[in-house]
């Protein structure tokens, strides 16, 4: 092996042998700081894949909806809503990389057992969400509505899922009745009797305070209405939004449709997700300028005493005829060798590290807000490795320069008697 070593390579090499504990320190500072960003960088990496997943499942990779659905207040309910929801939905369906397309119903109102009235934020959607996001929610108790479609017209007791805050407030739990009161679409009071399929929690107390979910054909029956809100596009790949997006407006088109309709993408409407995502970049690039200065602090140190204490050999080599960029060309592939080396070690633990999560369940705080807590993990990201191991190289090469450059500068005759 050492004989298929470049001299060059070799020398420098041995050379880092020579005060073997500062090159071992120096070593272990790259390798802290390649870890540490990797570290940090990865489990950014997790944030921004688990947000994007929530955010794109919560709502749909693509929301179809008249232009004015975001812009402005209904004044009434649904004025904004999609009355040719049904054929959107059959003629898209069939476009390649599309899962599933389900209509949606936001209306609010007054829920009562009976005894007591609080305000509600309700939600018609069809059952089949359920097997198309997965467990989006955590049930506390019952199941999850029904698969088929209700026909309120022929079933007494319609059925609702109620936040857990909710339900607390109204004292109910899985099998009773409580009303329904919300304005219809014609601008008059309707009640229903809906009754209590299952209790979930959202994570966010606010939301289980008043959230509640009732059959997409249910919430049309109280509100008096065929329109949805908007439809909910649900793709196989999160990656595929900006395509199937095009695809989705060229083929609302050509469809001879009653209202404008237009398609947004997951990304406009996850203000979360966007305000998370640059509250990390920050965060790492502050912490990546402060592991820059770590690094070239300490390099620069060890480097600069490397190249004192061999002021008389770069004297030798320069009275033997050899050329100052071959002596810094030296000291660059040591310093080159130190980076590898720190780079390797940092990304192996790193790597260690994000093997190592999956199997041990550690779990992380609720984040403001919320009461559930969530699995920490890390991602390994390769191209995140690269980067930085390239920043730390270039890092590297640039003390080296410095320091090698001010060692070749002295005349030959002052580095021959250095002392």
């Amino acid at each position: 092996m050492e004989r298929l070593m470049p001299i060059s390579i070799k020398s420098a090499w041995l050379n880092l042998q020579r005060n073997s504990r500062r090159s071992t320190l120096s070593i272990l500072i790259i390798a802290v700081v390649v870890f540490a960003l990797c570290c940090i960088g990865g489990f950014g990496l997790y944030t921004y894949q688990s947000l994007m997943k929530e955010t794109a499942m919560s709502i749909g990779h693509i929301t179809l909806s008249q232009p004015n659905y975001f812009a402005q207040e209904e004044e009434i309910p649904l004025d904004n809503g999609l009355s040719d929801y049904s054929m959107i939905g059959k003629t898209l369906v069939s476009i390649p990389g599309i899962h599933a397309i389900l209509p949606r119903i936001e209306f609010n109102g007054l829920i009562s057992n009976g005894r007591k009235s609080t305000i509600y934020m309700g939600t018609g959607i069809d059952p089949q969400e359920f097997a198309i996001k997965g467990e989006f929610l955590a049930m506390k108790s019952g199941k999850p509505l029904s698969p088929k479609r209700d026909d309120p017209a022929a079933k007494d007791d319609p059925e609702v899922m109620l936040g857990a805050n909710l339900a607390q407030n109204l004292k109910v739990t899985v099998g009773d009745v409580v009303t329904l009161l919300s304005t219809t679409t014609d601008g008059v009071l309707n009640a229903m009797d809906f009754k209590v399929q299952s209790i979930f929690s959202t994570g966010v107390p606010d939301l289980d305070k008043r959230q509640l979910y009732i059959n997409i054909a249910a919430a049309q029956a109280l509100l008096a209405t065929h329109k949805v809100s908007t439809l909910s596009v649900y793709l196989f790949e999160t990656p595929q939004t900006p395509v199937l997006q095009k695809q989705i407006e060229a083929k609302l088109h050509t469809l001879k449709l009653a209202e404008p309709v237009i398609a947004t993408p997951w990304q406009k409407l996850a203000v979360f997700y966007d305000g998370v995502k640059n509250l990390y970049n920050r965060i790492f690039a502050i912490m990546g300028g402060v592991m820059a200065l770590v690094v070239f602090a300490a390099l620069f140190n060890s480097m600069t005493m490397s190249v004192t204490e061999r002021t008389r050999e770069i004297g030798t080599l320069a009275a033997l005829g050899t050329y100052p960029q071959e002596i810094i060309r030296g000291f660059l592939l040591e310093a080159g060798l130190m980076a590898m080396c720190g780079a390797m070690v940092g990304g192996g633990l790193s790597a260690a590290l994000a093997l190592l999560l999956t199997v041990v369940d550690i779990r992380m705080p609720p984040a403001p807000g919320r009461t559930e807590s969530y699995p920490l993990h890390i991602y390994f990201s390769a191209e995140l490795f690269i980067s930085v191991a390239l920043a730390v190289a270039i890092i590297c090469f640039v003390v080296a320069w410095f320091a090698a450059r001010k060692g070749v500068k002295k005349p030959i005759i002052e580095a021959l008697i250095y002392a």
